[in-house]
């Protein structure tokens, strides 16, 4: 297990604690960020009807699961109870956790449900009211673990900076093998070559590496590109170790770039280095976005900028590495606190000239401010 069982003992207590201080009795566990969070359990079978039950008493957690889980769960987790749904025409795995929850005694009560998650499809949310509606309370209680694995702690910080290494190599293998001719495809599978030898996981979702008029493309899309003479690669990627994924996000130039890039990228500098500084503990995380926006409207790109500038990031799984809530949008008021991790970036795709720019560093707040964990500078990389 990568944690200490005193660490893993300790988030389970918090989060115990907040499930008495909301009066709930129970919570079902659908998110697998929040299976691994609490219990260590890793593993994918998130995928299909899977839960763990958390009371707020000292009972046993009780894991339900499929048989290919089971050995997955008993080995990486400090789940010792673990209960198996078998696939048939019939089956209906919200029954089985039904009689978990008889056995426990919480006919009646308020059990707290995590519904905001790739865990639980509708068609098993739908499984689960037919089970449990009218027999007890359910109540979406999705922001229970996820608040506690807002603010990491030192041993989870220090993998998130080894996930930082990764994300600097697999940018700088990028750039050792962008030059035209070069299908895009193989710098994706130079960047993810860096990462894994060095270590790293596969991350969860990408990378995005978009060239041509695709970068400014705010999503991945199928099918390799060749590189022009003249061209342009958006790079977009979390390097991910032992789950904890760390980002970082870069344009690279392949050629001499143009006035009108270097003008984006000036721009774009501009406001990457206004919103770091941004990261103040004790502040709204909305302002962070507020002065994103200011600056790039200013400088006459308000239709060609995100309504949000950046997210949390943490240990998560397929289909992505975003660990949302929150993002960071105006408004926002949630206070920053020393702990937080955050990947902020300032990302332009001007569809009036096909042009892209964009700088991104993942930050970790500390007392007094933000810390870049990843080392790359944020200058304009031209090839």
């Amino acid at each position: 297990m990568i944690f200490e069982a005193s660490e893993y003992a300790a988030r389970v207590a918090a989060a115990r604690e907040r499930l008495r201080r909301e009066d709930l009795a129970a919570l079902l566990v659908f998110a697998q960020e929040s299976h691994y969070y609490l219990f260590g359990y890793d593993g994918g079978g998130y995928v299909f009807f899977q839960c763990a039950v958390l009371t707020a008493d000292e009972g046993p957690t009780t894991l339900l699961c499929r048989r290919p889980d089971v050995a997955q769960a008993r080995d990486t987790s400090t789940i010792e109870d673990v209960r198996v749904w078998l696939n048939a025409e019939d089956a209906d795995p919200a029954r089985s956790l039904r009689a978990i929850l008889e056995e426990k005694g919480l006919a009646g009560a308020r059990v707290g449900i995590e519904t905001d998650n790739y865990g639980l499809t509708g068609a098993s949310y739908r499984m689960v009211e037919r089970a449990l509606g009218g027999w007890c309370e359910l109540v979406d209680a999705s922001d229970v673990v996820r608040a506690l694995r807002l603010v990491k702690s030192p041993a989870e910080i220090a993998l998130i900076r080894k996930a930082g290494e990764l994300a600097d190599a697999a940018v700088e293998a990028i750039v050792e093998a962008a030059r035209p001719g070069v299908l895009d495809s193989t710098l994706t599978a130079a960047c993810l070559r860096a990462m894994l030898e060095g270590g790293g996981d596969m991350p969860p979702a990408g990378p995005l590496v978009n060239s041509g008029r695709r970068a400014i493309y705010g999503r991945g899309v199928g099918g390799p590109r060749r590189l022009d003479a003249s061209d342009q690669v958006m790079v977009e990627l979390a390097g991910t170790f032992h789950r904890y994924n760390c980002c970082i996000e870069r344009v690279i130039v392949v050629g001499e770039p143009s006035a009108e890039q270097r003008a984006m990228y000036d721009v774009v500098r501009r406001t990457t280095d206004a919103v770091l500084a941004a990261f103040v503990p004790g502040e709204p995380l909305g302002r962070v976005d507020a002065v994103h926006r200011r600056l790039l409207d200013e400088a006459g790109y308000a239709s060609e900028r995100y309504a949000a500038c950046g997210y949390s990031l943490g240990a998560t799984y397929r289909p992505s590495w975003m660990d949302v809530p929150p993002m960071i949008y105006e408004g926002n008021p949630l206070v920053m606190r020393p702990g937080m991790v955050f990947f902020p970036h300032v990302m332009l795709g001007d569809k009036r000239s096909g042009l892209a720019m964009g700088l991104g560093n993942t930050v970790l707040l500390t007392d007094s401010g933000a810390e870049s964990l990843t080392r790359l500078p944020l200058d304009l990389i031209a090839v």
